[in-house]
């Protein structure tokens, strides 16, 4: 039985309120992790550089990140163990928007278990409607001004496929045309406005060995135009008109953990990292036809968890031994590695020369984008809980969704 919860009465929007950038997706406007709009950073990061206009506390646990579209906030939230929830808050003012729930509920593998059995895909804004993956491997596109459903595919009952045993991961992509997101044991496009199911790629066994932790990517790599989608097993091109596989390569992973999102580099460069494995980059050639994928280089440090983003031709990210790393993308080799570990995990969003970096432990960190030396401009705690959910910033607003609340905070004023 599906429930919807749907609360619109008299809420007053600020008329003033107009904001020029957005974060609509996993990893912000491009799924890079790069932030737009907004003033500068500050040089430094401390206790009074973030201005909190807005808390909504005592939520349900949710590992999906908040993202910022049209005047909204929308968030995540599993309740009771039973249901999942997706709300939508006004960016001015924090007020709630509406509420939609559906059932959906898991519990994961035993050994899984310290990571929560809570919803996780992070949900995509485009045109006025919110596609939300539920943990039980659900499709959910909801009117964003509403609340209200307008088409579901559920992936297990429409394809037979078998439930994802540690839950739907995969944060869903949506161009002018489709969805895209790992899915039913394969990688899917749906038809965004009618959920009508358009192609279905990279077909395998699902349920634990199939159960797929990355999120795609559209790029233009090699000369073609394709989403970049990372299997529990391999990396892979898939034309996005027809889901042919363009290309595909074993990538080495332990238990099948390749989880963070693959990145396109320069024209021609896929880099990716994996837990148990190396980080590595890879160059596609062919044109016009096939691709081929050829190893530019791999290194032996595992990226494990945190995708990372990309200053001037390095690479950042927090590996599975709990420090920040860079890399030289071009020549292939770590510049440095801090000294310091953090938590198991970093979301990052890069501007200019700064990377901001909120750890699962609720800290944000400041770091500048040095590729000669780790260079930290400061921290400042923004959670009490531990915060899985990626960092969402557009203009001059930080959002933080930790395990129990939604934080909305703005650069102070200079």
């Amino acid at each position: 039985m599906r429930l919807v919860l749907v609360t619109l009465a008299a809420v007053w929007v600020l008329p003033s309120a107009v904001f020029a950038a957005d974060w609509p997706q996993w990893r912000g406007p491009a799924r890079d992790g790069i932030a737009a709009g907004g003033a500068d950073w500050p040089a430094k990061l401390d206790g009074q550089s973030l201005t909190q206009v807005w808390q909504v506390p005592d939520l349900g646990p949710s590992y999906s990140g908040p993202i910022v579209a049209d005047g909204k906030v929308f968030t995540t939230e599993t309740v009771g163990a039973k249901t999942e929830v997706a709300s939508a808050y006004d960016r001015a003012t924090g007020k709630k928007l509406w509420a939609t729930q559906w059932a959906g509920a898991m519990t994961v593998p035993f050994f899984a278990a310290k990571n929560g059995s809570w919803i996780r895909a992070t949900p995509a804004y485009a045109a006025g409607k919110l596609y939300v993956a539920g943990i039980q491997d659900v499709l959910v596109c909801l009117d964003a001004t509403s609340g209200k459903e307008v088409w579901r595919y559920d992936f297990p009952k429409e394809l037979a496929s078998p439930a994802p045993a540690f839950g739907a991961v995969c944060s869903p992509l949506v161009d002018d045309a489709g969805v895209y997101a790992q899915a039913g044991a394969s990688f899917v496009k749906l038809d965004r406005l009618t959920g009508k199911l358009l192609w279905r790629s990279l077909k395998d066994d699902g349920g634990t060995n199939g159960s797929a932790f990355a999120s795609p990517v559209l790029a233009t790599v090699g000369g073609r135009e394709q989403l970049l989608v990372q299997t529990r097993t391999k990396l892979a091109g898939v034309g996005r008109d027809t889901g042919e596989v363009l290309w595909e390569q074993p990538i080495a992973a332990f238990r099948g953990m390749n989880i963070l999102t693959p990145l396109p580099v320069g024209t021609d460069g896929v880099f990716t990292s994996t837990y148990g494995g190396t980080s590595q980059l890879l160059r596609l050639t062919g044109g016009d036809g096939k691709l081929t994928p050829t190893p530019a280089w791999s290194v032996k440090y595992e990226g494990h968890m945190t995708s990372p983003v990309v200053v001037g031709g390095h690479a950042y990210l927090l590996g599975r031994d709990q420090r920040f790393a860079c890399f030289d993308l071009k020549a292939g080799a770590e510049v440095w590695r801090s000294e310091k570990r953090f938590g198991q995990y970093w979301s990052l969003v890069a501007k200019g020369d700064k990377i901001l970096a909120l750890d699962d432990r609720g800290t944000l960190f400041l770091v500048k984008a040095n590729p000669k030396e780790f260079e930290p401009l400061g921290e400042c705690k923004v959670a009490d809980a531990s915060a899985w959910a990626h960092l969402a910033v557009a203009d001059d607003d930080v959002v933080v969704r930790d395990l129990n609340s939604l934080t909305l905070r703005r650069w102070a004023a200079k």
